[in-house]
């Protein structure tokens, strides 16, 4: 599994002219999904995700996480995180796990997600058309790949 954690002040994701999902202050994950990934893969990038102190204190350290801030999560299926672009210039997504095996995995993600946080997820839409929109708080963004613990 593969990540892109976005510290915002804002976020949301729209579907068909309607939001379909939106938060404050936290976190806009991208999450791709590739044949292999497992509970495991999961479990640790939720800690991961959770756990990463990109939140900054009163002395303006980053020093907490979003658990420590109880800030909100936006986790949106993104199977271009996988893109291959190797060879020519169209890009590849044979790496990116088909919707048989992915969709169980995202649904598992945003429900452990969700048990390690205490709260509601905001989630876009497995294989809509989105439209995503955020403001990047820093900005911060940071890319995580389970397969490179």
């Amino acid at each position: 599994m593969r990540v892109v954690i976005q510290r915002v002040t804002s976020a949301s994701v729209t579907i068909e002219d309607k939001i379909h999902g939106e938060i404050g202050d936290g976190l806009l994950v991208l999450l791709g999904i590739t044949d292999g990934d497992a509970q495991e893969d999961i479990d640790w990038l939720v800690n991961k995700i959770t756990g990463m102190r990109i939140f900054s204190d009163a002395d303006g350290k980053m020093n907490h996480s979003v658990k420590d801030t109880d800030g909100d999560v936006l986790l949106i299926s993104q199977f271009t995180l996988f893109a291959n672009v190797k060879k020519g210039n169209r890009p590849s997504y044979i790496e990116a796990a088909r919707p048989d095996v992915a969709i169980p995995l995202y649904e598992a993600f945003i429900d452990s997600l969700s048990r390690k946080l205490n709260k509601n997820i905001a989630t876009g839409k497995f294989g809509a058309d989105m439209k995503v929109q955020l403001i990047n708080d820093g900005p911060v963004t940071i890319t995580v790949d389970s397969k490179s613990r």
